[in-house]
């Protein structure tokens, strides 16, 4: 079992930065995937970055690849995910989430999700 929480959300002007961090506790194997999801009102919700546990691969969609960076802290067992250049499109519940399977076109069936956190971007 897998437990994640978020944090580091809220309200910042478009072209700022946020630093999102999940929490990661449980028992988990060590190349499990873990990734940042988000959804923004009336739409579904979208890949937005992951990583490998033990290092390695990343993955990025698309619409953040260059603006966002996913990165685990080891030590204090975090997965973070540093958000520059934002946008109001950008505003969104971001979510944290492990397991499942994650390839260039994003991944699927990710078991454990944390309560998410939200992010608004004013123009």
């Amino acid at each position: 079992q897998v437990q994640l929480v978020e944090s580091g959300g809220g309200l910042v002007q478009a072209g700022g930065a946020l630093r999102l961090s999940c929490a990661v506790s449980g028992r988990f194997i060590n190349n499990i995937n873990m990734g940042w999801f988000r959804q923004a009102p009336g739409k579904e919700r979208e890949f937005v970055a992951a990583l490998i546990w033990s290092g390695g691969m990343t993955w990025y969609a698309p619409s953040v690849k260059g603006r966002f960076t996913i990165s685990r802290d080891n030590a204090k067992n975090t997965v973070n995910l540093q958000m520059n250049s934002l946008q109001p499109e950008d505003t969104a519940v971001y979510s944290c989430a492990a397991g499942g399977y994650c390839s260039g076109s994003g991944c699927n069936g990710m078991t454990y999700w944390g309560p998410g956190t939200l992010v608004t971007v004013s123009s």
